[in-house]
């Protein structure tokens, strides 16, 4: 008598369609977890080098030339390969770019704390930069296809609050890693950080990033090297002469400007032609969605005030006051936990109230700005950290009620593939307009901070003014979007 084969007795029930749901979310937002470590580590490093600037210098004997390339090669190199990067996130596998760009940048950070002399470490922030620029727009790109609905505002809340805190949190964790391992090598470390970070974050993207579906990417395997190319000079074009301020001071580098209209002029022709044939680097029919045009030209403005504000602010500080590094990164703590806390209420709030939420973020900005200055005009010693403090909250929390919620309501509307060079643009706008917001600031700022009796406290008010008009010009642009929404565009 042949035997039976045993069969295997389930063990319960299967698992609830709840339950699976449940798994799937669990998923999705420990996918975006990583997304936004990894994104963190690149828009830090955009402000984490200000504060160790003085121990760079002494440590490789740099000129001042080499600082403002350790600054604004990053910069340049970020923003060229914004738009390309995110155009091949969408045209191939999303999963690994992201991976090759955060592997780059991880390499990219040893190599800068490892610098030996001036041009390795310059180099070495190009290659940075430029990896990172490969990242970023895949982070967005992400979101758009691993939420919907509410949850998408959400998880653009936890991304808002990202950006904030990055650029808020980097003075303070580079001042406390100066402090920690020396004025000496302190400054390795400002890259060596990122190394742990990286290395555990490569396994867990693999295994948490969806991986390409094939009919997602049909029909979107074009790269368009001319458009590649007219908009890497233009970006170039516009960022170099910004981003060279300080350094080159022949008025011919404005000339860069009227050169950078024409390239971008050529870019916007070339690519309407082009998406006559095949699928151009950037839709220009996306600009004829309102909240995408508006939310782009809203970033591009308010980052050139926002972004400037710590730069003048941690200048004054360790210059005019001589704070420590770590002194003058705490003194920030106030704007990042404001804008951490607002910018993931403000992705819940989003859906309800719409660019209304902008333009109260965009108000409690001015009211912090304004009375920061006021403050400093009444306690320009010491004790401006604590003077500070409070302004600098509520314009933290008006900043993270604008970036993340501008955030939501610019890509909403953005078809999934084209969600990577979409992003691309807008983290375009928002470097150019922290580029353009530093020098016009700085220059206001450095007018009255040089010389031989410089006024710190009165360059700083004038500083702060100049960047809360750009704010202005940003409630601007929501006031016009908000209008035209009532009037049904």
């Amino acid at each position: 008598m042949t035997a039976q084969p045993s069969r295997r007795i389930p063990d319960g029930p299967p698992p609830s369609a709840s339950a699976v749901s449940g798994r799937a979310a669990a998923r999705r937002w420990r996918a975006l977890a990583v997304c936004l470590v990894a994104g963190f580590m690149t828009l830090l490093d955009v402000s984490i080098v200000n504060v160790a600037l003085p121990t760079v210098r002494a440590g490789l004997h740099m000129s001042d030339s080499g600082l403002q390339w350790v600054l604004s090669g990053y910069a340049l190199a970020f923003g060229l390969v914004l738009v390309p990067a995110g155009r091949l996130g969408d045209a191939r596998s999303r999963r690994t770019v992201f991976l090759t760009g955060l592997a780059l940048f991880t390499l990219a950070s040893a190599l800068a704390g490892a610098a030996r002399n001036q041009d390795w470490l310059v180099l070495a922030r190009l290659f940075q930069g430029a990896a990172g620029g490969v990242l970023v727009p895949q982070v967005s790109g992400f979101i758009q296809v691993l939420f919907q609905g509410a949850e998408r505002g959400r998880a653009f809340g936890a991304l808002g609050a990202t950006v904030g805190l990055s650029t808020a949190v980097g003075p303070l964790l580079g001042g406390l890693l100066i402090h920690l391992f020396g004025p000496h090598d302190g400054w390795r470390w400002v890259f060596y950080v990122n190394l742990p970070i990286g290395v555990a974050a490569l396994p867990l993207a693999y295994r948490l990033l969806p991986a390409p579906q094939a009919a997602a990417r049909a029909g979107h395997r074009d790269f368009d090297p001319v458009g590649m190319l007219l908009l890497g000079s233009g970006t170039v074009a516009v960022l170099l002469p910004f981003v060279q301020e300080q350094q080159w001071h022949s008025a011919a580098r404005w000339l860069l400007l009227p050169l950078a209209a024409v390239l971008l002029a050529a870019f916007v022709g070339w690519e309407r032609y082009y998406a006559r044939h095949r699928e151009p680097l950037v839709s220009m029919g996306l600009f004829a969605v309102r909240p995408y045009a508006a939310g782009v030209t809203l970033s591009l403005v308010y980052f050139a005030g926002f972004t400037a504000i710590f730069f003048i602010f941690t200048l004054y500080l360790q210059t005019g006051l001589h704070y420590s590094a770590l002194a003058a990164g705490v003194a920030v703590t106030p704007f990042a936990l404001g804008s951490a806390v607002a910018a993931a209420v403000g992705g819940r709030l989003v859906g309800r109230l719409g660019r209304r939420l902008v333009l109260a973020g965009l108000l409690l900005v001015l009211l912090g700005l304004l009375t920061s200055a006021l403050a400093v005009q009444q306690w320009p010693g010491q004790s401006v950290a604590w003077a500070t403090a409070l302004p600098l909250l509520v314009a933290g929390v008006g900043s993270g009620l604008v970036i993340s919620p501008n955030q939501t309501l610019t890509l909403q509307q953005v078809p999934v593939a084209r969600a990577g060079s979409a992003g691309g643009v807008l983290q375009t706008a928002q470097r150019v307009g922290s580029a353009v917001g530093i020098a016009v600031v700085g220059s206001v700022f450095f007018a009255h901070a040089q010389g031989p009796r410089p006024d710190w406290a009165w360059a700083f008010q004038l500083g702060v003014a100049v960047a809360a008009g750009l704010v202005l010009a940003a409630l601007l642009v929501a006031v016009a979007d908000v209008a035209a929404g009532w009037h049904g565009d």
